[in-house]
């Protein structure tokens, strides 16, 4: 048979990566590629060329190839051929680069059929073989993944039993260390104990609670893991005790301020603090950093059981305890930043109130600042604008005039309008821009803005609590026709009835007789005496006993030059924050009120200006100097005082003397 017309080129000019699989037909060549298992003939072709390519043992050209040579040295046949199975064999890819068809010798139909049968047997048994080996993979794989579940919910929980021991270390670093120290100091009168309480606040209960109970229940746990591979249990049972972090979490700013204050003013108080900081227990630590540890841990606890629960099966025992835990630990943390919140608002309210001058009823847990800032009051038909200032609450705008003072009152109430019925309009001036309108029951204001980004952000301001006062609004009366059949209706005037609304931050306000009964769910018996108009005291004393903190007369000045004044001073429980002075029991409104939240107590030592019963309220320039009867009666009020200045609620205060036993603590035990 003659060679073949188109003889080959050179090895080096030949075509690089020319693969196997170029030895079949082009419709075979689809048909596999389409399956997707070039790879696997490639390495059946390969496996053939090395047996093909041998040569005989008279030196023949490989049998694998159809055309023979009639003159290896004419056609040099032996070299292309030789060269051209030592390439196969050097390619392991399938179809890489194609050949062009007619430099390629054709194959005879027997040899084609044998090596069609020989490779479908060898691609069948290989598929086989992949299958297994995968299924033998994936089975190995759930085994594995289920050992890494099992593996993450165990670091998870080991991770919070080593942060509990860090932690409850820390926690007896500022108990039994730095409060112990401190504690023991002021024994000595070096500086008042109630500073030292007031600083640590319930520091003492949380580490009991952490080293006595819940890290002895982890400890017990992690050791027994491997039978019992759960926390959700033991969490779900200690965590409603986390709410006590809420009392420490709202104490917190005020005990940095007495912590810096009183570091400023005791030179023994500053040493303590610095000797213990040295120590290697420390860790080099500020006793404020230390502090701040309580803050973070219950959001802490939240975070590290989310990630215990997204880890734990559906199906698991411990899942229903542990969502049940992560719903107390997560209202315990709600707690916890709704008490920075109030704490943050009262603060801010009793900044307004002296920037006010002492505006009544600023002070108060229901009122929520919104927004305040400087705006335009256009004058009379436009002609002219003058600067104001407004604050707008939840349930009120102040309209304010600047009194351009650089200390005490900056502000002076011009007019106060009610959200009750407020509405808020986009006007337009030529002459000044960025202009809007707010009309109320009591009045109706033209105001511009800076910009028109400022008015945007005052009418949205504005529109957001009209619209929230509006939805509280719309719930109470829908709740109110529900039974307006079966209760009488009485105006506000009126009414001589209070009660604490949900809807308005639990603030005591006048309902009608029903609405009394059946918000306090008194019977009739306890129902008030009538009258209209009745003083805050008497009102109170009527409709339940202990109504207040404390109450009794006490001598009043804000000068030392002006002679004291017999006032009847009252604490309320519903406003436990805030003194109120009345002029007698019986009276129907307060003289004045001292918001007490920030004040400095001071028992004022024997004096020719002042008696042993004497103590003083300070803050900044403003003094409120206070003479009880005798030494009993200042010793309690100063017990209610001093809680109070930091925000914490005092406990109710049972009458030395007739003085106080106008139904304000009637029936309430001693110490109670």
């Amino acid at each position: 048979m003659p060679p073949p017309p188109v003889l080959p080129k050179p090895k080096f000019q030949c075509p690089v990566r020319i693969s196997a699989g170029n030895l079949m037909d082009e419709e075979e060549t689809m048909t596999n590629i389409t399956r997707g298992r070039s790879t696997v003939i490639s390495k059946y072709h390969r496996n053939i060329d090395k047996s093909v390519t041998k040569a005989s043992s008279d030196g023949s050209p490989p049998q694998r190839l159809v055309c023979t040579q009639s003159s290896s040295q004419d056609s040099g046949w032996h070299v292309w051929s030789g060269w051209w199975s030592e390439e196969v064999k050097g390619h392991a890819e399938f179809g890489e680069q194609e050949t062009d068809a007619e430099h390629l010798p054709a194959r005879s139909e027997s040899s084609s059929s044998s090596s069609d049968r020989a490779l479908q047997h060898h691609e069948d048994e290989t598929q086989d073989s992949v299958l297994n080996e995968e299924t033998q993979n994936m089975e190995k794989d759930e085994d594995k993944q289920e050992q890494i579940k099992e593996l993450k919910l165990y670091k998870i929980a080991n991770e919070l039993l080593q942060t509990e021991r860090a932690y409850v270390t820390r926690l007896h670093l500022l108990d039994q260390v730095f409060c112990a120290k401190l504690t023991e100091e002021a024994g000595k009168g070096t500086f008042p104990v109630e500073v030292v309480k007031g600083i640590f606040s319930n520091v003492g209960s949380i580490y009991t609670f952490h080293s006595q109970f819940l890290l002895p229940d982890l400890e017990t746990r992690m050791s027994q893991w491997a039978s019992t591979p759960r926390i959700g249990d033991i969490l779900a049972q200690l965590a409603p005790f986390l709410r006590m972090y809420a009392e420490y979490v709202k104490n917190f700013d005020s005990a940095m301020d007495l912590l810096k204050q009183w570091t400023e003013r005791s030179v023994q108080f500053n040493a303590i603090i610095q000797d213990i900081q040295s120590q290697e227990a420390c860790g080099n630590l500020t006793l404020q950093h230390h502090m701040l540890e309580p803050v973070q841990r219950v959001p802490r606890y939240e975070m590290l059981l989310k990630d215990y629960l997204k880890k734990l099966p559906e199906d698991d025992p411990d899942c229903s305890q542990a969502e049940k835990s992560l719903n107390i630990i997560s209202m315990a943390a709600t707690h916890s930043n709704m008490a920075i919140r109030k704490m943050e608002n009262l603060k801010k309210l009793m900044e307004i109130y002296e920037m006010l001058g002492g505006e009544e009823d600023i002070v108060n847990p229901s009122n929520e600042l919104i927004k305040e800032g400087q705006i335009l009051k256009l004058a009379a038909r436009n002609t002219s604008s003058m600067e104001r200032y407004l604050f707008l609450f939840n349930n009120m705008l102040l309209y304010c005039v600047p009194k351009f003072s650089l200390v005490g009152q900056r502000f002076t109430v011009r007019t106060r309008v009610g959200v009750e019925g407020m509405k808020v309009l986009e006007t337009s001036n030529e002459d000044y821009p960025h202009t809007f309108q707010v009309s109320g029951k009591e009045r109706t204001l033209e105001l511009q803005a800076s910009s028109e980004q400022d008015k945007e952000d005052w009418i949205k301001a504005f529109k957001e609590t009209i619209e929230i006062f509006q939805q509280k609004n719309e719930t109470f009366k829908s709740a109110s026709k529900e039974v307006a059949d079966e209760v009488s209706v009485v105006c506000y005037k009126c009414s001589d009835y209070k009660a604490s609304l949900r809807y308005d931050g639990n603030k005591l306000n006048k309902v009608c007789k029903d609405c009394y009964f059946i918000l306090t769910g008194r019977a009739d018996a306890e129902e008030p005496v009538s009258g209209k108009k009745r003083g805050i005291l008497e009102i109170e004393a009527a409709q339940v006993s202990g109504n207040s903190f404390l109450c009794g007369f006490l001598q009043y000045s804000t000068d030392r030059t002006k002679p004291c004044q017999r006032v009847w001073c009252v604490i309320p429980q519903h406003d436990a924050l805030v003194l109120y002075l009345y002029g007698a029991p019986q009276d129907v409104k307060a003289q004045c009120t001292i918001p007490l939240l920030g004040y400095q107590v001071e028992d004022v030592q024997r004096s020719v200006d002042h008696p042993p019963t004497s103590f003083r309220l300070c803050q900044s320039k403003s003094v409120h100097c206070f003479t009880a009867d005798t030494e009993e009666v200042k010793l309690r009020w100063l017990k209610v005082i001093r809680k109070a200045v930091i925000g914490e609620i005092p406990e109710c205060q049972t009458p030395v003397d007739d003085n106080l036993a106008n139904g304000c603590h009637e029936g309430v035990p001693d110490g109670s």
